[in-house]
């Protein structure tokens, strides 16, 4: 069941067109896939540890039968090789197109030595036990041939049951030939896979190379000493002299970087306190003619003060219908104290006939009591 599904999913994702590199092109999206747990729990096997095949006959499969589908204890056998140093994305693409080229895959990768890789295209970073323990460990493998042939044989795609070869149709010329996979091509054995671009071997060790010093100075930092990096004397000191500089450039970046920060900040304190003050300002000036300006109400509170005084000061008019002096309210007498005993009382006023009455006011009573003292001296 797990290895319908695990087909299933290799198929959806085999490369729709040419020069794709295994993945869809613009326009075109895997859909999700089922959650699944799909993953190997060992790595591939080698060759020469697995039993021996059946005693049944080799038969190639054809291109038409292998695309239709076979059966399933009959797989497709495809062997893909190469040297696989400093194995990386590229490889596992390639080696993935090989496995979805057909329904029913089972996928042999041949994994050529050290003495055969120095021999005809040069010096590794990895070893050969390196290089095949890696391969080893790839999803997509089922089988790893070590001490692989640069050149195939008839007896070593017969010892191996392979039915097809995947490699890219970019002609491969080493060891004296044009092309090493030129017989596997003539006899309708080649499926060609694509190659990724932009990622490969050489780039890596080119992005090395290039950037030499910064990779010495990055595992001297890591504690590796300069006999093992191969370095001398001198250029360990230059390097751990750069390193100082360049951490007192950092500094001096970050300060810059801060200092700009907090200038920034400063300025938008700045435009906001102007803000503010501008607001405050407008309220301050509004409320002043308010208070002051030519309808403010300091001037209504004058003009109202000013009449308050006016009404205060200025005499009130008579009415029109002023009471005469005798219908006016008598005026309450007054006497002195030491006069009060001997005085007598006042008299009621006299009523004549036909002349009006009228009241004593506190004048007439003073002239009287002149008149009383006159008389006693």
């Amino acid at each position: 069941m797990e290895a319908q599904s695990s087909s299933g999913l290799l198929v959806s994702r085999k490369r729709r067109r040419d020069g794709s590199n295994g993945e869809p092109e613009d326009g075109e999206r895997l859909g999700k896939v089922p959650r699944c747990t799909v993953g190997l729990r060992h790595p591939a096997p080698f060759a020469d540890e697995l039993m021996p095949a059946d005693a049944k006959p080799y038969e190639r499969v054809g291109m038409e039968e292998a695309k239709r589908g076979t059966p399933p204890d009959r797989p497709v056998r495809v062997y893909a090789d190469g040297i696989f140093d400093v194995f990386h994305s590229g490889h596992a693409r390639a080696l993935m197109q090989a496995k979805c080229l057909f329904p029913n895959t089972h996928l042999i990768v041949g994994v050529c030595s050290d003495a055969l890789t120095h021999k005809y295209k040069g010096f590794t970073v990895m070893n050969e036990d390196e290089r095949y323990d890696a391969v080893r460990h790839c999803r997509y493998v089922d089988e790893v041939v070590r001490n692989a042939p640069w050149t195939l044989t008839p007896e070593f795609l017969a010892k191996h049951r392979i039915d097809f070869v995947a490699h890219d149709d970019i002609p491969y010329s080493s060891a004296g030939s044009d092309d090493v996979y030129k017989h596997i091509k003539e006899a309708g054995m080649f499926a060609p896979t694509q190659r990724t671009e932009g990622i490969s071997t050489s780039d890596i060790i080119t992005r090395i190379v290039r950037d030499y010093d910064v990779y010495v100075r990055r595992n001297l930092q890591r504690g590796y000493t300069a006999k093992e990096l191969n370095v001398s004397y001198i250029n360990e000191k230059k390097y751990h002299l750069q390193e100082r500089v360049d951490k007192v450039k950092k500094k001096v970046r970050d300060v810059e970087e801060k200092s700009k920060e907090f200038v920034q900040k400063v300025e938008e304190k700045s435009i906001d306190l102007i803000q503010k003050w501008e607001e405050k300002s407008r309220e301050f000036i509004g409320n002043f003619l308010q208070m002051f300006g030519p309808e403010g109400a300091l001037k209504h509170m004058l003009k109202e003060g000013k009449g308050r005084m006016l009404q205060a000061i200025s005499p009130r008019q008579s009415p029109n219908s002023s009471p005469t002096r005798e219908e006016r309210s008598p005026s309450p007498t007054f006497r002195l104290p030491f006069f009060s005993k001997t005085s007598p009382p006042p008299s009621p006023p006299p009523h004549h006939s036909g002349a009006r009455g009228f009241l004593i006011s506190e004048d007439d009573d003073d002239d009287d009591n002149d008149d009383e003292e006159e008389d006693e001296n």
